[in-house]
């Protein structure tokens, strides 16, 4: 009997392989360009900064289309990496983040690589029955209207504990 095909059951697994397998392969053109250990998340963000000038960790996040948490995880490994520096914003709790002269010095190449990439994924998209961008815009809003959680809880309600009822409600 032939092996059945993985589903549903195994999307978020299959979902990061699909991402290793891209991600890896772009970090694997860094290297080739003498940046061994430049992450494909940096790319965005360092070019945000070039285009935008200084940013806070918010506004990098919305540039970016990722999380708050996401950027900011992305800025510490920048920071870390002597890419990127941080000042205080004008909220004790913002952080601005400024490129350094090391990534100012990178902008030409990743700028190349960057449309490199973008031919590269439009050309992968082709060959695609529906383009993978539009999937992920779809499956991002419609998690934004419904999380998964909440998906889980509707059809296992009970595997999910309910939320509480705000206090004083009956």
């Amino acid at each position: 009997m032939p092996a059945r095909p993985p589903g549903p059951e195994l999307l978020g697994t299959r979902l990061r392989h699909l991402l290793d397998l891209l991600d890896g392969e772009v970090a694997a053109v860094y290297a080739d360009l003498g940046l061994p250990g430049f992450r494909p998340r940096f790319t965005p963000v360092i070019r945000t900064l070039a285009a935008g000038g200084p940013a806070s960790i918010r506004a990098l996040a919305e540039a970016t289309g990722v999380t708050h948490s996401a950027a900011s995880q992305t800025v510490a490994q920048l920071a870390k990496a002597g890419l990127v520096t941080l000042s205080p914003g004008a909220d004790a709790r913002q952080r601005i983040a400024h490129l350094t002269p090391r990534a100012e010095s990178l902008l030409p190449v990743l700028d190349a690589e960057s449309a490199a990439t973008t031919a590269a994924a439009r050309r992968f998209e082709a060959e695609l029955s529906y383009p993978l961008t539009r999937l992920v815009d779809e499956a991002l809003a419609a998690l934004g209207r419904r999380s998964m959680r909440q998906r889980i809880a509707d059809v296992a309600p009970d595997l999910v504990p309910q939320e509480n009822p705000p206090a004083g409600a009956d």
